[in-house]
């Protein structure tokens, strides 16, 4: 399946135009026409499938055959909140292969430590589209404009609060305190780890400090291991 995205069509379209810009792709690019079948997501859940009835590369339009609603494929809400890389790209990546794994908001962090200080929200929501799209998923990733630290602390969170962090004190292995079916909030600080401060403010707001193993991650990686730790543990297990 080739899935198409556009957060404007509903279910009450009968009939839906494209873009300029996705008119031509699916005309000049992919070279569809009319009678073509086309697979569109609206990020909310539902998946439409359409028939193509003009095919002009800035005018393209189709007529709605069916909706139906696709459930998430995991049942618990993830909300990572992590401080942007130096390397953007790294931060990039991250956003990329979380939303093929399986998540629900990101929001990125400013810290004590942050070296990255400004993010350019158009692109990076272009690469969750991309990942959605590729990975066929039908729930688009909320991502949130760039927080301070401290503001975000502040705020009521859904789900348990947890933070991960490199000082040598008590914490858990994410993968131990995690239940299936729990709501998260999981905090990746940045290159330089989270301040002395931040880690006692995100304590006595309630997060539980945890570990992600022995190695020392770099912040895309330690973020994608947490992603990745508790979609394994909200997988069924297989009984043979």
């Amino acid at each position: 399946m080739q899935l198409f995205y556009n957060n404007q069509i509903t279910k009450n379209d009968k009939h839906f135009t494209f873009d300029k810009n996705e008119s031509r792709h699916i005309v000049k690019v992919l070279r569809k026409k009319i009678g073509d079948q086309l697979f569109i997501t609206n990020g909310k859940g539902e998946l439409f499938t359409a028939e193509l009835v003009i095919a002009d590369d800035k005018n393209c339009t189709v007529q709605i055959i069916s909706i139906d609603k696709k459930p998430k494929a995991w049942n618990y809400y993830l909300h990572v909140a992590i401080a942007p890389t130096k390397n953007i790209d790294r931060f990039e990546w991250f956003l990329e292969k979380a939303t093929e794994i399986g998540i629900d908001e990101v929001t990125p962090l400013l810290c004590d430590h942050s070296e990255r200080k400004v993010i350019k929200m158009d692109r990076l929501n272009r690469i969750i589209e991309s990942a959605m799209k590729q990975s066929l998923k039908f729930n688009f990733p909320k991502l949130n404009p760039l927080t301070l630290f401290s503001d975000f602390i502040a705020q009521k969170h859904d789900g348990n609060l947890y933070i991960a962090h490199c000082e040598k004190t008590d914490k858990h292995l994410l993968k131990s305190v995690l239940e299936p079916k729990q709501n998260a909030t999981l905090l990746i600080g940045p290159e330089g780890d989270f301040s002395d401060t931040e880690i006692t403010s995100a304590i006595q707001n309630g997060a539980l400090p945890i570990s992600l193993g022995e190695s020392r991650l770099r912040t895309e990686t330690a973020g994608l291991t947490a992603v990745q730790t508790v979609s394994f543990i909200n997988q069924s297990p297989i009984i043979s």
